[in-house]
């Protein structure tokens, strides 16, 4: 053996200079204003805890001292999760349509964790997978990191963001390796009923394409709504479904997301192999916090799942009445999740003339930041989290009222 080399000459992977994240790459455009006297509040990112209006039950926390005192949680778990923990997360979600036992459970590094390896196991370079557009931008990181191609679906504001199915199905072909559909919605706070998603399902049954289902936001729907998880609703397609702790028990940082494998007819024997293989490689989330995982789901309270809904509920209703009155700003109703999209009619201003110029100067002159449509995608929108304490969104919806004002022509 023998090299040639005479100096250095180390590069990046085509993995790490596939990597991007579009939302950074827009943030790092707003700029904060250092002579603005006004506190800043933020209505762009999607953790419910930083304000402290949104905490988990105290249940969960007394759970995790508990675990710790028994010196038995500080060793490595099994790759796919420890054994407790997944009967419990199989038993939480069995439904007698899906029913699901520990074998059909993996743990993963939070929610975002699952999504990699349903598209590590699903997709091979040079294939296609289908994602949402407007959609959370993770999705097609995951995707392009790995050399898979994206094709996107169209979500309807006008149908309070349904998925545009004619043309879903148009984008099938012989090399699309698995739909991916976010019920309830990031970054649309909608929520799909039980036609919608059956007919989603239609599409991936007469195409043979599995289904990718993120529904960490499961259970978060607002009155008027219910959520169907879609392996409920089919004895055919087979599905991964992923989930976690972090919205519903309003624990992001805790870091504990899983797969459900939803097989059908044998489809995903393969698959279920390989998930177990690609759990191998990094061996799980937190012991900690996976030991803690049984007693969470089966002892926090209903008047806490309650509760949680109510403030949000509360938060949403706020921001329909304000936002609604500023002339410009075109808000679509949340049904579920903790976000609200919102148009922006760029021809009812003098000098704006993007979502991204919107934010861009609400920033500069008013001290809040949202989150523009192009993060997402999806142009001449913006993304407003509805987790802040309701004196923080009444507040930052009358100084976008008096912005809107003063550049409107």
């Amino acid at each position: 053996m023998s090299s040639d080399r005479k100096s250095w000459n180390v590069q990046a992977s085509r993995v790490a200079q596939a990597a991007h994240n579009p939302i950074r790459a827009i943030v790092d455009k707003l700029k904060l204003n250092p002579t603005l006297t006004k506190p800043l509040i933020s209505l762009s990112i999607g953790d419910p805890t930083i304000f402290g209006n949104f905490n988990v039950d105290p249940s969960a926390n007394e759970t995790i001292i508990e675990k710790i005192n028994t010196f038995k949680c500080n060793g490595y778990p099994p790759a796919d999760g420890i054994l407790q923990a997944r009967e419990a997360i199989a038993k939480h979600h069995t439904h007698e349509n899906a029913p699901l036992q520990a074998s059909d459970v993996i743990l993963a590094n939070g929610c975002s964790g699952a999504l990699e390896m349903c598209v590590n196991v699903l997709c091979n370079e040079g294939q296609n997978i289908l994602l949402p557009r407007p959609g959370f931008s993770l999705y097609d990181s995951l995707a392009k990191t790995r050399f898979v191609n994206v094709k996107q679906y169209d979500l309807l504001p006008e149908k309070n963001w349904e998925a545009d199915l004619v043309q879903m199905e148009s984008l099938i072909d012989e090399k699309t390796s698995a739909i991916l559909v976010n019920n309830p919605s990031n970054p649309c706070g909608s929520v799909y009923s039980r036609e919608h998603l059956q007919a989603i399902l239609s599409i991936a049954e007469r195409h043979h394409v599995p289904v990718i289902a993120d529904e960490i936001y499961c259970d978060l729907v607002f009155e008027g709504n219910a959520f169907y998880p879609m392996a409920t609703l089919t004895s055919t397609v087979p599905i991964l479904s992923v989930g976690g702790l972090a919205k519903k028990w309003l624990v992001p940082g805790w870091r504990i997301g899983w797969i459900l494998i939803h097989d059908r007819n044998g489809v995903f024997a393969g698959v279920n192999e390989g998930l177990h293989q690609l759990a191998q490689i990094i061996l799980g989330p937190n012991s900690l916090i996976q030991a803690a995982v049984p007693d969470i789901l089966e002892k926090t309270p209903d008047s806490f799942y309650k509760e949680t809904i109510q403030q949000l509920e509360d938060n949403v209703r706020l921001s329909m009445e304000k936002v609604s009155k500023i002339d410009g700003l075109v808000p679509v109703q949340p049904q579920g999740a903790m976000y609200m999209m919102v148009g922006i009619e760029v021809e009812k201003f003098k000098d704006i003339e993007s979502d991204v110029e919107w934010s861009r100067m609400l920033l500069d002159e008013e001290n809040v930041v949202c989150l523009p449509g192009e993060c997402f995608d999806y142009p001449n929108y913006v993304r407003f989290v509805i987790t802040p304490t309701i004196d923080r969104l009444e507040e930052a919806y009358n100084r976008m009222d008096a912005f809107c004002a003063r550049h409107r022509k």
